[in-house]
């Protein structure tokens, strides 16, 4: 996790979650890596929780593991909060992740996510960016309210962004930051019948693995010093 979206995200918790009583937050993708520090686990330390890191495969600040990938190991209607940080341009069909986000959450319940809106390809799955009309999109799919978004984009030249001016170290990634809320309103029903469409085909489909890499993209990543894309340094 890079420092801007983890300072990003503790924006979201100093705003949005009470210091006072108890809460459930669930931590979608909270795995981290051997060279990486940063967990949102840390960011909440102080309160009183009850912390689910959840991700597809085990491992550090991982509580459980997600049997499938579009299915959050958690009951429906219980987390008051869901994290979800530089997880979700890595998930090939995130309708299905957002489905299960609104299912798990209390009516009233939030769910802070931040994903990049530029950077270069890292992990071994990189499937998308970001932008605020996205998590527009995404909040009407899934019947959730969205509360709050924003992009860090370069400041405006005339008409168009300073790209070339991006602060390497703060802002390279260019974070998209989306604040959810299930309403009490929330059409479950209805979206249980959405979800248990979309999910059940993504689950089938699992990911891109049954895909090949076209041969210009396979020349390219081969271009890569040791052969792999770039990787995320959190």
């Amino acid at each position: 996790m890079h420092p801007s979206a983890y300072a990003h995200m503790k924006l979201c918790v100093d705003q949005y979650m009470p210091d006072q009583g108890r809460s459930c937050v669930v931590d979608l993708g909270s795995r981290i890596s051997d060279r990486q520090v940063r967990t949102h686990r840390s960011l909440l330390e102080g309160r009183d929780i009850d912390y689910i890191g959840v991700d597809v495969l085990g491992g550090r600040n991982v509580d459980r593991v997600m049997t499938e990938p579009y299915r959050i190991p958690v009951k429906s209607r219980t987390a008051d909060f869901v994290l979800s940080g530089q997880a979700f341009e890595h998930i090939p069909f995130f309708w299905g992740t957002m489905l299960e986000i609104a299912r798990v959450l209390k009516p009233g319940g939030r769910a802070f996510i931040t994903a990049p809106s530029r950077g270069h390809v890292h992990d071994a799955q990189d499937c998308w960016r970001y932008y605020p009309d996205g998590f527009r999109a995404l909040a009407a799919w899934s019947g959730l309210t969205l509360s709050e978004v924003h992009t860090d984009f370069p400041p405006l030249r005339g008409i168009r962004h300073d790209y070339p001016g991006i602060d390497a170290k703060n802002a390279y990634w260019g974070d998209s930051v989306g604040v959810f809320e299930r309403p009490a309103s929330y059409p479950a029903l209805r979206m249980r019948l959405v979800r248990g469409v979309t999910c059940w085909w993504a689950n089938r489909i699992g990911g891109v693995d049954n895909v090949p890499v076209p041969p210009q993209l396979a020349a390219r990543a081969s271009c890569v010093p040791g052969g792999a894309v770039p990787q995320q340094v959190g």
